[in-house]
């Protein structure tokens, strides 16, 4: 599995984030979904990555999975599997710390999951 002290470069806070943050959009934004944003772009030091991520959703609220899947598969692309997974797996319990995970959330993250070729994967991580 992937080692999580492997430096993440500025283009992977990017997508990281960005991944986060439109899947937390996908049914509204709240309060403690923010938190989580804020408290993941301060612990990766990417606070420039968290507004880029911000801006792109903002660009255009109704698109924004659609144009973040794109940009997200090409940049995830390049990562090589368990990279891949470690950052989905983040996401979905980042949704479980929050409490809950809505069935768009996960219905979108499993969307991910199968454009990046891990959904088998993802599936066997949140039987566990």
């Amino acid at each position: 599995m992937l080692n999580t002290h492997d430096p993440m470069t500025s283009e992977e806070k990017k997508a990281y984030l960005l991944l986060k943050s439109v899947i937390f959009h996908y049914h509204g934004l709240d309060e403690d979904e923010q938190k989580i944003l804020d408290q993941t772009a301060e612990e990766l030091d990417a606070a420039d990555e968290l507004k880029w991520a911000n801006s792109f959703i903002a660009e255009d609220y109704f698109s924004a999975f659609d144009r973040a899947r794109t940009y997200l598969n090409g940049i995830v692309s390049q990562l090589d599997r368990d990279r891949r997974l470690y950052y989905l797996d983040m996401v979905w319990k980042a949704n479980n710390r929050k409490g809950y995970i809505t069935e768009m959330e996960a219905t979108a993250m499993l969307k991910l999951a199968k454009d990046w070729d891990v959904e088998s994967d993802l599936i066997t991580m949140v039987r566990r």
